[in-house]
């Protein structure tokens, strides 16, 4: 006999058994791009309305494109923004095609120059990149995938913590310097 308490379906957000390893130290995520062979930066429609260092996130993702050379991929209305700031490396795809061709090990990326190794996702509503980012750890195996936001995303392979927008701020342009060094 089934209790008279169940409540169907998930009450809670529940990662599963592999979760996202926490990134504590900005210099570190910095050291892992320098080292990544291919990585994509996949910048979200809240872009424009989180507060950087540099003005809002699409300013900080053209320093993080002149920082290090990388492909970035943004939602349709942001392209003109990177055209117009002369970034050229710039496609536009929304957020779930960005998941559905990262899932194939044999996509040779936006620019035809072979399979990324690390994808980083920042600006997205947190609840499309719950989504990509679970789809890619379940069939995206042969990628590391960062999540760079103020919130903890656990589908990622590695994320930040939830921490306030300040620290936030200092730590993201900690991790800008650190490649800007190099």
């Amino acid at each position: 006999m089934m209790s008279a308490n169940l409540i169907p379906g998930q009450t809670a957000e529940i990662a599963g058994p592999k979760k996202a390893f926490l990134i504590s130290k900005p210099r570190v995520v910095a050291s892992m791009i320098k080292r990544a062979k291919r990585v994509l930066l996949v910048i979200g429609s809240q872009s424009g309305n989180i507060q950087t260092v540099d003005g809002d996130l699409i300013d900080s993702a053209v320093r993080f494109s002149k920082a290090f050379r990388m492909d970035i991929a943004v939602t349709g209305h942001l392209i003109g923004e990177f055209r117009k700031r002369g970034v050229e490396n710039t496609y536009s795809l929304s957020i779930m095609s960005v998941g559905e061709r990262l899932r194939d090990p044999e996509w040779m990326g936006l620019d035809g120059s072979g399979p990324y190794k690390l994808v980083i996702f920042m600006g997205h509503p947190y609840y499309m990149a719950w989504l990509v980012l679970n789809g890619l750890k379940h069939f995206g195996m042969h990628l590391t995938t960062m999540s760079l936001g103020a919130s903890y995303q656990p589908n990622a392979s590695w994320s930040t913590g939830s921490i306030s927008k300040e620290k936030w701020k200092n730590e993201f342009n900690t991790i800008l310097e650190s490649l800007e060094e190099a």
